[in-house]
């Protein structure tokens, strides 16, 4: 399984920290799962996020070839009406096609919905007010959810103010960590109670 990160100027480095964070530790993820985590962009030009961080490519998104247990992570951005992200969205709308997943957050939502691709599926982001006011050509509304996150088939959506949810649907649809290890991660991130810090310690032996 590779995952792949896309990255683009402005990218919001906290809507994607717990993923990357627990796909670089691998401290509980299942040991039974190999996978590659593989930062992608147009170009191999290092991006400059959010927070000032400069973040350069593995791979530009023109010499990947996708499996069918692969996901493509589009992360928030102020740059995801540029031009030069067509691309990828062009290609995520492959994918969504090929049920190979793609996981949005945040501004990557706004792309997807100008796309038509939220037109027929469920999924959630910021607010339903907010795709409308930044896509006026945005249809979905009939398929929208109001939740943090959203999984419906290959497509995961998420608020930007949702990145633990994110996170949680990320790898609950990748079964990057046991199920039991999951909840007692999310639950104790969720609610800060010790309790869950005991659950997810057990969870790992």
């Amino acid at each position: 399984m590779n995952i792949y990160l896309y990255i683009l100027n402005t990218l919001s480095d906290w809507e994607i920290g717990y993923i990357t964070a627990e796909l670089n530790s691998r401290r509980y993820l299942n040991k039974d799962k190999s996978f590659s985590l593989i930062k992608t962009g147009n170009t191999l030009e290092p991006v400059t996020t959010m927070g000032g961080i400069s973040i350069a490519p593995d791979v530009s998104i023109e010499n990947i070839r996708f499996s069918n247990d692969d996901i493509l992570i589009l992360p928030g951005a102020d740059t995801w009406m540029e031009d030069n992200n067509r691309k990828i969205i062009s290609i995520a709308s492959d994918l969504l096609e090929k049920n190979i997943t793609v996981a949005a957050i945040c501004g990557a939502t706004v792309a997807l919905a100008a796309a038509g691709l939220l037109d027929n599926r469920k999924h959630t982001s910021n607010a339903k007010d907010f795709l409308k006011m930044f896509c006026p050509q945005y249809t979905g509304s009939d398929y929208y959810i109001e939740e943090p996150a959203v999984t419906d088939g290959s497509l995961i959506t998420a608020s930007g103010l949702a990145s633990l949810e994110f996170t949680y649907h990320v790898f609950k649809k990748s079964a990057l960590m046991k199920p039991d290890t999951l909840e007692a991660w999310f639950l104790l991130n969720k609610t800060r109670e010790s309790k869950y810090f005991f659950e997810l310690m057990e969870s790992i032996k």
